[in-house]
């Protein structure tokens, strides 16, 4: 690219496209159509392809197929699985493909994003932008810019930005209309006025860019993931000192939060992080940093991944504990099966993993959540499922608590009681109130608060 391509256009582009329609490319496409412009998703998967098609998004995430439907349509977004489509169609092309955990090993495997460029680069026969916005270990972007600059048709002038999402599953079309910040990794000022032009609306409502190197781009998310594991793990590592001593973690948060330098904000002691995202971004980039050759300076995360799976241990034990000491033989009601709530997603759910394990020790498990059971059915089909919060604690010897879900804290102690074998409850995420369920005479436990 060069910057006389972007000097003469005086907008944005009408037309960009989106390379990898999972959750985070779904996302993207579907809120740049709602900016504006006429979006077309591509992916190899011609069975996800043809689903979006028809308007329906194949997971669950707030607010986002109305969006899709909406715009599908009227027109503005379409899915294909063709390279060669994708090149005719646009000049800038959003990769927005997963990074997952190599088997057996820290780092991220990054055969999707080397795919995606592979597929993509010999179609660009003109000038192009191509915008990473996939987490990937730095020094990914500097080597996919080689990439391309070898493997794209000669003289087309492609260029490549690198632009982090900082999605949160539940909050994902509120985080991409209406971002904390815009990261741009860039190696030169035609991409980043390209990108000022495409995120313009943006821009306006004063959302902050903030223009870099690749390498700081990268850098960004996954030093923002890292800093918010360690937040999580260090108040879950409290919650085990206030049990020793005789604490309240909760009030120690609050505590904690009123300290301008601390913040409240995710200090909230309980069952620890999960999802497809935080566990693996904070081991690849411990790998990362082994490759670097700068290991040590990332050791303190593997105690921050480590207290995040000891809580899971943890409330297996307490739930031991609270069945007299042994599961064998105890109906167990488990009250969410996603990683968190607003959300279908069960990839390294600590709510499942906790239900596995009390299984596993001779518990008669049966789970309910409010979007997750079929996903959690594929992941674990020898648990048991119940179509509500009531079905799933009928004759329980002990309730779970797992994932946050609002229906939950809406729950009536009193009713709950009467269709269970026992009135204990495990509130393994500390967002019940306790003394509403005591009063309604529960036996009540919480993670850290005596």
């Amino acid at each position: 690219m060069n910057g006389g391509w972007v000097a003469a256009q005086s907008d944005a582009p009408t037309r960009l496209s989106v390379l990898g329609v999972g959750y985070l490319g779904v996302t993207q496409a579907a809120c740049l159509a709602e900016l504006g412009f006429e979006v077309l998703g591509m992916d190899v998967d011609a069975e996800r392809v043809a689903a979006l098609s028809r308007g329906e998004v194949p997971f669950y995430e707030p607010e986002l197929e109305p969006l899709v439907a909406r715009h599908t349509a009227a027109g503005r977004l379409r899915f294909t699985t063709s390279y060669e489509q994708v090149a005719a169609f646009s000049e800038v092309h959003f990769t927005c493909v997963g990074t997952p955990q190599r088997p057996g090993e820290l780092a991220a495997d990054l055969a999707q994003v080397d795919g995606v460029i592979a597929g993509l680069a010999p179609h660009l026969d003109r000038p192009a932008l191509v915008v990473g916005r996939s987490t990937v270990p730095v020094g990914t972007a500097s080597r996919l810019a080689g990439v391309l600059a070898r493997t794209a048709p000669a003289g087309s002038a492609v260029e490549l930005a690198w632009n982090p999402e900082f999605l949160r599953e539940g909050f994902a079309v509120a985080d991409t209309l209406r971002p904390d910040r815009l990261v741009v990794g860039v190696g030169g000022p035609a991409a980043e006025g390209l990108l000022r032009a495409i995120y313009a609306d943006l821009l306006a409502a004063g959302v902050p860019m903030l223009v870099t190197n690749y390498a700081t781009a990268e850098l960004v998310k996954v030093a923002a993931n890292a800093f918010l594991a360690t937040k999580i793990s260090f108040i879950n590592a409290m919650a085990e000192i206030c049990e020793a001593a005789g604490g309240d973690v909760t009030a120690l948060a609050d505590a904690l939060g009123h300290d301008p330098r601390i913040g409240r904000r995710f200090l909230n002691a309980g069952l620890g992080f999960g999802g497809g995202c935080l566990p693996k971004d904070i081991r690849a980039f411990m790998a990362r940093a082994g490759e670097l050759g700068v290991a040590e300076a990332l050791t303190f995360l593997r105690e921050v991944d480590a207290i995040n799976q000891r809580q899971r241990t943890r409330a297996v034990e307490l739930a031991h504990e609270l069945c007299g000491g042994s599961l064998l033989g105890r109906r167990v009601a488990v009250l969410g099966a996603a990683f968190k709530p607003n959300s279908d997603d069960v990839r390294d759910s600590p709510a499942l993993e906790v239900a596995g394990q009390i299984q596993l020790a001779g518990g008669l498990v049966t789970v309910f959540d409010p979007k997750a059971i079929p996903n959690a059915r594929r992941r674990f089909p020898t648990l048991g499922y119940a179509e509500s919060a009531a079905a799933a604690c009928t004759d329980a010897d002990l309730v779970l608590h797992l994932t946050e879900w609002a229906e939950f804290a809406e729950l009536d102690p009193e009713k709950l009681a009467a269709v269970v074998a026992r009135p204990v409850l495990l509130d393994a995420r500390n967002t019940l109130e306790p003394a509403a369920w005591r009063a309604a005479g529960w036996t009540y436990r919480g993670i850290g608060r005596n």
